[in-house]
């Protein structure tokens, strides 16, 4: 686990204990799987149109205790949610969407319909990827799963759903014998949110989780015929074919490898700690990802921004997402609002001016497709810069750039809401904050920022008593405490 010291041990035997009543194994029998959760410095919201976008984990994040059962059966508990989960890894598992038209409840003859609770949809997506994916399941789990206090362990949020999904796939791998690469494991997760749940997000936070290594920024190039992971030296490269509009996924391959670090870093681990610490700064915003149509109307937005752009530059049998249009193109749209140039004959017939006219309404982004696509070039540019930034060991400028980010988020991309942008502004005038913006997707509850470890806690104060003057209500609904959380750098996901 590299350098990072979570989990602590008493959390560990905590959990361990736990699962050993639960099962009437020895606590010394009892397996663990931590699962990160991830943050996004730079690359906001563009993953999912190609976009190069950079992430680490920190040093919070989902455990996951699990001892194999003797048999096919699941039975999990949560920290968080009450009651139990039980399924058998041998029944079939069918997406949300095919259950619910089915009236089967997830799965054919299975005991899901008596069982009371809903959050155990993560195990038995991880259950449907594996399954998909032509592993054959004998053994079940009897596991505890719990997540940082303050945060949800049911998948209800977007990195801290990602980081349950990881866990249950690293589970049920481990209890089978499986040996599953991480980039595997990437698309296995993938499987789980897109497919199983419904969920039209990338691929930022399971790469995050899965290859991050302890202070390194990782860096992925999303676009989907080329994936590379910039992690601790280590590029990994993934293969997606693509047929008439549709992401077919094959079995990933590793190729290169290449390093990106801040110099300081090379020389010690630990000086990360002294040069940075990380806020988590929470809103009291419960609003679930899966429940919030704004997350799945922007992808949209931005592929049909992309498909009006590649269309009236001439370019077919590309995916429409924003990745596949040159930058020249857009900034000439940009520009021109159109990218029709012709010039209108007097001359023209009928047909040929409703032609012209059809063309050019085609061609023409509205405004707030216009806004879709500056965040996205504008915020991969911002990306490219933060790298440079990094490798440098140029926090200041680093910073400036993620606080760009967040506006462009705000201004162009149009997540948040009244009090996530308040407390986004209230963190850009925090003491030693480096930079801040939204964290996951940006609509619901949380922000993120890069601070001086000398001022982290007078950062952390200053925010808690500004966030409760303009936001009382949802400030007395987070324990004061825990408003803000001050975090280090991460690792990867893994069993210990």
């Amino acid at each position: 686990m590299g350098a990072t010291c979570w989990p602590h041990e008493p959390e560990l035997n905590s959990i361990r204990r736990k699962v050993a009543a639960m099962s009437g194994c020895d606590a010394k029998e009892v397996r663990i799987v931590v699962s990160p959760y991830r943050i996004c410095p730079l690359g906001a919201h563009i993953d999912h149109q190609g976009g190069t976008v950079s992430a680490m984990t920190i040093d919070k994040g989902i455990i996951l205790g699990f001892v194999p059962s003797s048999d096919c059966q699941v039975l999990l508990q949560s920290g968080q949610f009450k009651g139990e989960v039980k399924f058998r890894v041998d029944e079939e598992q069918l997406p949300e969407n095919a259950s619910k038209s089915n009236n089967s409840g997830g799965v054919k003859n299975s005991s899901v319909a008596l069982e009371e609770c809903g959050w155990g949809n993560y195990a038995r997506g991880a259950i449907y990827a594996l399954q998909k994916r032509g592993n054959h399941l004998k053994q079940g789990i009897v596991g505890f799963i719990r997540g940082e206090e303050g945060l949800d362990s049911s998948g209800l949020s977007s990195s801290a759903a990602v980081g349950v999904g990881v866990a249950y796939l690293l589970a049920f791998e481990s209890a089978n014998k499986l040996k599953i690469s991480p980039t595997e494991n990437i698309e296995y997760d993938r499987l789980i949110e897109n497919e199983y749940l419904g969920l039209r997000n990338g691929i930022l936070d399971q790469s995050a989780i899965l290859l991050s290594s302890y202070g390194c920024l990782t860096c992925m190039d999303c676009k989907v015929n080329n994936l590379f992971f910039i992690v601790k030296g280590y590029t990994f490269a993934l293969n997606i074919t693509i047929i008439f509009f549709v992401e077919i996924a094959l079995p990933v391959q590793t190729k290169e490898h290449r390093l990106i670090s801040s110099p300081d870093l090379n020389r010690n681990l630990n000086v990360i700690k002294k040069q940075f610490k990380i806020l988590l700064a929470f809103s009291g915003l419960k609003q679930a990802l899966t429940t919030n149509p704004g997350y799945n109307s922007r992808v949209a937005e931005c592929r049909d921004a992309a498909r009006i752009l590649l269309q009236a530059s001439g370019i077919e049998g590309l995916e429409p997402i924003l990745s596949n249009v040159e930058p020249e193109v857009y900034e000439e749209h940009k520009e021109s609002g159109s990218l029709f140039t012709g010039d209108i004959s007097d001359n023209l017939g009928l047909s040929s001016w409703i032609t012209l006219v059809y063309s050019y309404q085609i061609s023409k982004l509205d405004a707030t497709l216009l806004r879709r696509a500056e965040h996205y070039f504008s915020e991969n540019k911002r990306v490219l810069k933060g790298l440079e930034a990094w490798a440098s060991g140029n926090l200041e400028d680093f910073g400036k750039l993620i606080s760009a980010s967040g506006l462009s988020s705000i201004q162009n991309y149009e997540s948040g809401c009244e009090p996530l942008i308040q407390l986004y502004e209230i963190l850009v005038k925090a003491p030693g904050v480096f930079g801040t913006r939204f964290s996951g997707a940006g609509f619901r509850g949380c922000c993120i920022a890069f601070v001086d470890t000398d001022r982290a806690y007078e950062a952390a104060s200053f925010t808690v008593k500004e966030y409760t003057k303009v936001q009382p209500k949802l400030a007395s609904q987070i324990d004061q405490d825990k408003m803000v959380l001050i975090c280090d750098a991460g690792d990867c996901a893994c069993v210990i």
